[in-house]
């Protein structure tokens, strides 16, 4: 042990490309860097020149090492976090367009973007024999097995979820390979995951083994079946979870794989006021909108940088908001609309309608706007970043999941928890339902006063999580000791 604490650690992190990611990302690598670690934070050209043409403080010019770093991560330096920087090609162009081009680009991340990670992890490791490396790679991707191996270093998957979400999709991967699991008609009864009830394996039959849901490409659902498989290589798993929100659940997956709950890592650096740049987009500010709002009278509505919602749905949302005659900020994507110009999605003189009590914009810092004591509740499609965002500034939360995760997050939410509501139980969405639902947990209802008190008191067990005698805390600290150890038993066992 006494040489593994000698050496000092360096973790190596590569990120992956969607937005969903990198925000828990980049916060865990200043948890770690603020455990004492030396962090060098690899991200794609394209991601480095969107984030840097996004920053408040733009710059157009090439950037030093240090540059980038107080760039991305304002305050490291100064608080004396090691936190190093460099890039990687994703083998595009810059001007080529990822979005358009989806499975083209998302392709060739899955065949040719692990020799370059291979060449950069190589580099890295040579650059400096004083420190000692281990991988942190997202979870999504099926290379850091291989590479950690090549380079005799620990590997650490970062799982971006929830550990309900883990444990489901790793026992189902490993039915399916032992065949005890054969779906399509198939009696289900006999199917038990550790620490799962029998409703979220119902659900995850439903919504997670089919590669039909069209929210997600075939490239991106096969992928994510074999990235279940590959992370049982892992030496060990940090989870992006709370343990006192999901006791059962981190339980049961511990009996299989070395799991950490360390979250929510988007506010483990809350102390040292070190934060990080991490949107691929412009932001709008709502600041002084929001301040010029009555506590409480505000609906945020959001679904992400990745759910699309259809034109029927934005249609009955608008509606249900001039029913509801509710304030409201609504981020609506052209993009996601695949249209021109939002107006031709919203009902005629929708923008008239509610000139003086809503926002329409295409991104902004939901952190900033969640914070504001002007929002009352948060429309959600129940990512898992948006719901501990949620849960951290108290805002109750109303679900309207599309795909992946988010139908068990919205479980949690609902069901267990008790801190949100459902926009629908069954059918297609209502304008009526829309303001039913709004009124109900935002203008004073004995049941909406009850999901208020509940999400006070869940907000307070995420924040205690993350306090210097937190069970994330806690964990995090736990995972260094047993990291070192195993680096420790590794170098012995090759000497």
């Amino acid at each position: 042990m006494a040489e593994a604490d000698a050496a000092k650690l360096h973790a190596i992190m590569v990120q992956f490309l969607f937005q969903g990611h990198i925000t828990p990302f980049s916060h865990l690598a200043l948890a770690l860097a603020s455990k004492g670690c030396t962090v060098t934070y690899v991200q794609t050209e394209f991601q480095h020149y969107q984030m840097k043409s996004t920053a408040a403080s733009a710059r157009h010019d090439q950037l030093s090492n240090e540059e980038a770093v107080d760039l991305f991560f304002p305050g490291a330096r100064e608080s004396g976090l090691d936190i190093r920087y460099t890039t990687i090609s994703d083998g595009f162009p810059l001007d080529f367009d990822r979005d358009l081009n989806f499975l083209e680009f998302y392709e060739s991340i899955l065949r040719d973007f692990p020799a370059r990670v291979d060449e950069l992890v190589g580099k890295i490791v040579e650059s400096d024999r004083s420190l000692t490396p281990f991988l942190v790679a997202d979870a999504t991707y099926l290379w850091p097995p291989a590479i950690a191996n090549k380079y005799n270093m620990v590997q650490v998957a970062f799982w971006t979820s929830t550990a309900l979400h883990l444990s489901l999709g790793y026992h189902f991967e490993l039915l399916k390979e032992n065949g005890q699991l054969l779906l399509g008609g198939q009696d289900m009864d006999h199917i038990d995951v550790p620490g799962v009830r029998r409703s979220n394996i119902e659900d995850f039959i439903k919504y997670d083994t089919t590669d039909e849901d069209p929210q997600v490409p075939i490239p991106v659902y096969e992928n994510i079946m074999k990235a279940r498989r590959e992370i049982r290589k892992a030496d060990f798993i940090l989870c992006n979870t709370v343990e006192e929100l999901e006791p059962e659940a981190i339980l049961g997956i511990k009996q299989s794989l070395q799991t950490y709950a360390i979250g929510p890592t988007n506010f483990f650096a809350n102390f040292n006021k070190v934060t990080s740049v991490s949107s691929l987009q412009f932001e709008t500010d709502c600041t002084k909108w929001l301040n010029s709002k009555p506590v409480g009278s505000v609906l945020y509505i959001s679904f992400g940088s990745l759910a699309q919602a259809d034109k029927q749905l934005v249609w009955e949302i608008a509606c249900g908001l001039l029913i509801a005659r509710v304030n409201f900020i609504w981020v609506l994507s052209l993009e996601a609309l695949n249209s021109s110009d939002e107006t031709s999605a919203l009902p005629p003189g929708f923008m008239a309608d509610t000139e003086d009590k809503g926002l329409i914009i295409p991104w902004c810092d939901q952190r900033a706007v969640l914070s504001s004591t002007a929002i009352g509740a948060f429309l959600t499609h129940c990512g898992w970043n948006s719901l501990l965002e949620s849960i951290w500034y108290g805002v109750p939360v109303i679900c309207y999941p599309f795909s992946t995760d988010q139908p068990f997050n919205r479980n949690m939410v609902v069901d267990d928890w008790k801190v949100g509501i459902n926009l629908c139980e069954k059918g297609p969405v209502s304008k009526e339902r829309v303001a039913e639902t709004i009124n109900s947990l935002m203008n004073g209802t004995a049941s909406g006063n009850l999901i208020k008190q509940n999400m006070k008191k869940t907000s307070k067990i995420v924040h205690d999580a993350v306090e210097k005698d937190g069970s994330s805390t806690r964990n995090l600290d736990h995972f260094l000791k047993d990291l070192k150890t195993k680096i420790c038993t590794r170098s012995k066992n090759i000497g």
